[in-house]
């Protein structure tokens, strides 16, 4: 039954990844993302195997003009490593301008009865804490009254690295959404992006939908 959950849905990555900056960089902070690679790559291998037209793709980029955040269609596990390197990631970002806009097309191709049945999956990639964390709450929650079963539109936050600002609030979304911040569904579940195992990832994207 997990496996069929996975199927006939919408799988949506956003690559919130940050550059360092000058004197401020945390230990081992370019390695994050060099050691996640094969993770990443391998979880959307696993998103395709779910949703074989192509997955979407957002990702952090210093040099595109509309904002932060470039966008990808119909994306394939084989054009993730030319994505990457298409983009220099900005030293800061908001995080709520992907995450909304990657909401507000699905809630758009809902409303137009082009959503597929068993909804939608986001994945974010983060390396560290959002600035705008108190809006991303306040987004989730919003996204939560839109939604009929809390199968329906799962968000998974996968941190890349080990910084425990970001760990912190990650736990804190993951474990208070309902209990704290009123949501009307627990729609959020968070890990550690470090295995590359397939049994693991789609372990995490079935925990994303079984909360």
């Amino acid at each position: 039954m997990s496996d069929e959950l996975l199927r006939n849905r919408d799988y949506t990555v956003i690559v919130a990844k940050t550059a360092a900056g000058v004197g401020v960089a945390p230990p081992n902070f370019e390695e994050r993302w060099v050691t996640a690679h094969d993770a990443i790559v391998g979880l959307a291998q696993t998103c395709e195997r779910f949703d074989p037209d192509g997955i979407t793709i957002y990702i952090s980029s210093k040099d595109h003009t509309d904002g932060c955040f470039k966008q990808y269609k119909q994306v394939s596990s084989e054009q993730i490593s030319t994505i990457f390197d298409e983009n220099y990631p900005p030293e800061e970002l908001n995080l709520l301008d992907g995450l909304q806009v990657a909401l507000n097309d699905y809630f758009a191709s809902k409303a137009a009865n082009q959503t597929k049945p068993n909804g939608a999956i986001i994945v974010v990639l983060i390396d560290g804490e959002p600035r705008d964390r108190m809006s991303i709450v306040k987004t989730i929650v919003q996204a939560t009254e839109q939604i009929e079963t809390d199968e329906e539109l799962g968000i998974g936050f996968a941190q890349v690295g080990d910084d425990l600002i970001a760990k912190g609030f990650l736990t804190a979304l993951d474990e208070d959404l309902r209990s704290q911040a009123n949501a009307k569904f627990d729609i959020v579940h968070t890990r550690i992006l470090g295995t590359t195992e397939p049994s693991s990832l789609t372990n995490f994207l079935t925990d994303i939908i079984h909360r």
